[in-house]
């Protein structure tokens, strides 16, 4: 085994050894009860559009003058993103502190 393959051997295990800590499995945790929800909201938000316009006329239907309810809801998904991406970028900075207190705490331990 050359000096590469022993350099990528450790950071494997150094890898692995964070992984284990608490601080980031609570992490994990944080971010997997967030981003799950989220996540399947966007989902049926976004392919709620294409369905309901192909197989209902419940979007067909005027909602103010010439534009109909598939237009709102169109709009609406352009909202929905933006809403999403605002509350994700607020909630980034909680995860990134955990990230920063794990990284701190496996290098007092030891880690490098």
């Amino acid at each position: 085994m050359n000096h590469a393959e022993q350099k990528v051997e450790v950071e494997k295990t150094k890898f692995e050894r964070i992984i284990e800590t608490g601080k980031f499995k609570e992490l994990m945790d944080q971010k997997k009860k967030f981003l799950v929800p989220c996540t399947v909201f966007f989902l049926l938000f976004y392919f709620a559009l294409p369905i309901m316009t192909s197989y209902t006329k419940l979007l067909h239907q005027p909602a103010f003058g010439d534009i109909n309810w598939a237009w709102i809801f169109a709009f609406a998904q352009f909202i929905m993103t933006w809403t999403l991406v605002t509350i994700y970028m607020k909630k980034s900075s909680k995860f990134d502190k955990i990230a920063a207190d794990v990284t701190e705490e496996f290098v007092k331990k030891g880690g490098e």
